[in-house]
């Protein structure tokens, strides 16, 4: 076997007679912080009206925003994972509503979620722009750290590799990825360094005073960034190619980068 790097641990966590996958702790962290650095940064962002000085976002339009962005990263997520699965899919539809089979796809779930918390918004008169502005730091940090957090179960593997920080997992598991002790590209370390990246530049951009508008349209450069910079990382993995050289779940990346740039430039028209 090459030098690479190595991990022999429990992936579970025992309590009694019950276990709990560290990486479900971690998440649950990760998105638990997420959503106090979104309501910190709600707090410093002005609310639209004629008031000097302005209010700041009221906190308690967060919790509906919530309430709409999980039906909508959930819709979203399954339907990435059909459209990367489409040949599946094609002839067992009634697959796709069973939550017991399969999972949720990344690519279209922050968009959905996106989605959902819009729509909530517009029903309760939430400021749409300006929560979207404040999403825009706390959206990335979540999506870096939840990625980081894909190493303790082995999720997201990429294609073997003898590189010299390839990853390999020993010992039973249970492992989100199979063979995962084969010597494969950390493909969910990639992406959370690209993700990191992005948003400590979007950070400093905000902080330069760009984007004073505060109309949202950080936000989706962000997420369109967010997205080429997965679909880089995606050469490295597994799956195979459907379209030239392109895998599905890069597909439907394009599909995302192109509706920002539709969404950024309506923006900059208003």
């Amino acid at each position: 076997m090459p030098a690479v790097i190595t991990f022999a641990f429990d992936p579970l966590l025992h309590i009694g007679d019950n276990t709990v996958r560290i990486e479900t702790i971690a998440l649950g962290l990760v998105l638990f912080a997420g959503l106090l650095l979104l309501a910190r940064i709600g707090q410093l962002t002005p609310a639209p009206g004629p008031y000097v000085p302005a209010p700041t976002l009221e906190l308690g339009d967060l919790p509906f925003l919530v309430l709409g962005a999980v039906p909508g990263a959930v819709l979203g997520g399954r339907l990435d994972y059909v459209l990367v699965h489409l040949d599946y899919y094609a002839s067992h539809a009634s697959s796709i509503v069973d939550p017991g089979q399969g999972a949720l796809g990344l690519g279209l779930a922050v968009p959905g979620a996106i989605l959902g918390a819009a729509t909530i918004a517009r029903l309760i008169g939430a400021p749409l722009e300006r929560w979207l502005h404040a999403a825009v730091l706390p959206t990335l940090f979540v999506l870096a750290a939840a990625k980081l957090a894909g190493v303790l179960a082995a999720s997201g593997q990429g294609a073997p590799s003898d590189a010299a920080w390839a990853t390999a997992y020993l010992g039973d598991g249970p492992w989100d990825s199979l063979a995962a002790f084969i010597p494969s590209h950390p493909s969910q370390v990639y992406e959370a360094i690209l993700a990191t990246a992005i948003l400590v530049i979007l950070g400093l951009t905000l902080r330069a005073g760009a984007f004073a508008r505060r109309d949202g349209s950080a936000l989706f450069v962000g997420l369109a960034l967010w997205a080429v910079a997965r679909l880089i990382v995606a050469t490295t993995w597994r799956d195979a190619t459907v379209v030239g050289a392109l895998r599905a779940e890069q597909v439907v990346l394009l599909g995302v980068v192109a509706g920002c740039a539709v969404t950024l430039r309506r923006l900059r028209a208003r």
